[in-house]
């Protein structure tokens, strides 16, 4: 056990994904654990199976839709008093619906990407990091993507969301430079997870066709780059990480052998 032992850690989207990689690699660090998802059933799962495994921590869920600034506000509110002093908030929850051209987006798909990948972070940030600045430490990790460093047709508007992420992460370190909280950013590129299938309206094949003939990351591969960049000395920041398979060089420039 390190730096993460007994730390209290905050992820969103924890029920699938890089979200739930993400609460087991903290686990494994002897990290407490607050876990928020919609499906609170998937996250009960993980609970019983974490605290089965890791008898020293403690693993509270919420079902949470971060959409709703009510809910978050409610949500982080109702911490129990163990739980209620975040040192690590991982705003991982995020979605993409769709490769529709920019023409033919619907509203409720424009709607929802936004709600979820901006409005939804920017909620709960502003619920945890006043406390995180009260108490003088703190860590607030986003998961970016490589569609917030370039735009890509039929991905107009998720790749707006991810650039508004990236602007956010960086006002955000700029705005708390002069305390001691820390602020990051992780932006994987091809990740072969749950969030590819909800992109295709749960076309499992569609999904599968963009990995064919290469090797992706998973969602493991990015969670323990999450905990390693948590872990870091209190003096140490890692501001900005893009992180690729071998395979990729760009969002669009792959090597496939097949």
């Amino acid at each position: 056990m390190g730096r993460l032992q007994g730390k209290t850690v905050f992820i969103t989207g924890a029920s699938a994904g890089i979200g739930e990689a993400c609460a087991r690699e903290f686990a494994k660090e002897g990290s407490h654990l607050v876990l928020t998802a919609r499906r609170v059933d998937r996250l009960e799962k993980l609970k019983q199976e974490l605290t089965g495994k890791y008898k020293d921590i403690n693993v509270h869920t919420v079902a949470l839709d971060i959409r709703d600034k009510k809910q978050i506000d409610d949500a982080v509110k109702g911490l129990p008093s163990s739980l209620k002093d975040i040192d690590v908030l991982v705003n991982n929850a995020g979605m993409v619906h769709g490769v529709d051209p920019l023409v033919e987006v619907k509203e409720d798909d424009l709607d929802i990407m936004f709600a979820t990948n901006v409005k939804g972070l920017v909620f709960l940030t502003q619920a945890i990091v006043p406390g995180m600045k009260e108490r003088g430490t703190g860590h607030i990790i986003n998961l970016g993507s490589v569609a917030g460093k370039e735009a890509y047709a039929g991905g107009s508007i998720y790749c707006a969301t991810k650039h508004a992420v990236d602007a956010i992460s960086k006002a955000l370190l700029i705005e708390l430079v002069d305390t001691p909280l820390r602020v990051s950013q992780i932006c994987p590129g091809l990740v072969n997870t749950e969030f590819s299938t909800v992109r295709f309206g749960g076309d499992k094949s569609k999904a599968d066709a963009v990995y064919k003939g290469l090797q992706p990351l998973v969602a493991e591969d990015i969670a323990e780059i999450v905990v390693f960049t948590a872990g870091r000395p209190p003096h140490v920041n890692i501001a900005d990480m893009l992180v690729f398979p071998s395979c990729q060089a760009a969002s669009k420039i792959v090597s496939r052998n097949a």
